[in-house]
């Protein structure tokens, strides 16, 4: 069985997060969190968050046993773009680009039911 939590509208880039998701992928969840406290990183503290709601979700909503999960897929998606703009050499307009991130982690226990 597959439980999913999702994370919308963190306010950190797609690239940084992405470098943190890929050393999960594929480990046991609860060893996966373990892991990501070790990261100094605010990427790694977002998505140790939205691992620990998936596990939660999986064993309130789904009675499953959080010894058994492990991240099936862990995906980081593009959000909406904030553009500003910081003062610039000789009274110019700098644009500054703030992106935002969508992080989904996926769990299973194996089972193909």
């Amino acid at each position: 069985m597959e439980v999913q939590a999702l994370t919308r509208y963190a306010r950190m880039s797609p690239k940084k997060v992405r470098e943190v998701v890929r050393t999960i992928q594929g480990r046991k969840a609860s060893a996966a969190v373990e892991y990501l406290m070790l990261i100094p990183r605010k990427s790694a503290r977002l998505i140790a968050k939205t691992l620990s709601s998936a596990i939660a979700n999986a064993e309130n909503n789904a009675n499953l046993s959080a010894d058994t999960l492990f991240v099936k897929s862990a995906v980081v998606e593009i959000g909406p773009v904030l553009k500003r703009f910081k003062a610039g050499a000789k009274g110019t307009a700098m644009p500054r680009r703030k992106k935002m991130s969508h992080i989904r982690i996926v769990l299973s226990d194996g089972a193909n039911t």
